[in-house]
C-alpha cells in the first residue's frame, strides 16, 4: 500500500492513522528515521495529503526545488514546516523562509508551537544591532530558521549570496511572477539573482502560467 493509496476523508484521520503514515514513510526510505521523526513529534493533527505534499518536496522531479500549489486552507505552512523539520534533523540548518512581511510572526509562531523550532526574525534594526555586536554575517543564525521579508532579502541580495543555503521557502511565491522577463520587478530579480543555485520550495494558491 502506498501513501497515495489512502482516500480516506481529512476529518476521520486520526492519531493511528498518523503514526501507520509515519511507518510508512520510514519504509519508503527519504532519510527514513528523520522524518518519522519529524512527524512524530509535530504538535499538529496532519492529514494525508500533507505528509505526501512533503515527501513530494522532499524528492522532488526537478532538482532545485518544488512548487506547492494546493488552495488556500489545505495547509501548505504545514507541509513546508514538514520539509523545513526533516531538513533540520539532517543538520541541515541553513534555512532561509522569505515571506511578506505581514506573515512573519505568524511563521515564527507555527514554527516554535507546532515543531519547536527557533527562529530570528531578520529586518533592519535586528540586522544592524547585529552588525553593531560584532556579528559578521546575520543572515548564518546560529541555529535559527531566518525569516524575512521579500523587501528586505531583496535590498540584501549580497548578504543572501554569501551564505550556503540549505533550503530557501517563498511564501506566496506568485510575487515574483515573470521573473524571466524583461518587465519583472527590480525585487524579484534581486531574489532571482541571489538565491539562484540554492534548492527553493515556491508556495502559492495563485495558478501560475508562467
Amino acid at each position: 500500500m502506498k501513501l497515495s493509496d489512502i482516500t480516506m476523508p481529512a476529518e476521520e484521520f486520526t492519531h493511528y492513522h498518523a503514526q501507520y503514515l509515519s511507518h510508512r514513510v520510514t519504509l519508503s526510505g527519504v532519510d527514513a528515521d528523520a522524518f518519522a521523526k519529524s512527524l512524530s513529534t509535530a504538535r499538529v493533527q496532519l492529514n494525508p495529503h500533507q505528509v505526501d505534499a512533503a515527501l513530494f518536496a522532499l524528492e522532488p522531479p526537478v532538482p532545485r526545488g518544488a512548487i506547492l500549489a494546493d488552495e488556500v486552507g489545505l495547509g501548505k505552512t504545514i507541509e513546508a514546516s514538514l520539509v523545513i523539520a526533516q531538513r533540520w534533523a539532517e543538520r541541515r540548518r541553513r534555512i532561509l523562509l522569505i515571506v511578506p512581511a505581514s506573515l512573519r510572526k505568524q511563521w515564527t509562531q507555527e514554527l516554535s508551537e507546532k515543531f519547536g523550532l527557533d527562529t530570528l526574525i531578520l529586518e533592519s534594526k535586528t540586522f544592524k544591532e547585529l552588525k553593531k555586536a560584532g556579528v559578521k554575517q546575520p543572515f548564518e543564525a546560529n541555529n535559527k530558521v531566518v525569516v524575512t521579508s521579500y523587501e528586505f532579502a531583496a535590498i540584501r541580495e549580497a548578504d543572501l549570496v554569501a551564505v550556503d543555503w540549505d533550503l530557501v521557502i517563498f511564501d506566496e511565491a506568485h510575487r515574483l511572477r515573470n521573473v524571466y522577463k524583461q518587465g519583472a520587478s527590480k525585487r524579484a530579480k534581486a531574489l532571482q539573482r541571489a538565491l539562484k543555485d540554492r534548492f527553493k520550495l515556491l508556495l502559492t494558491a495563485t495558478p501560475l502560467q508562467n
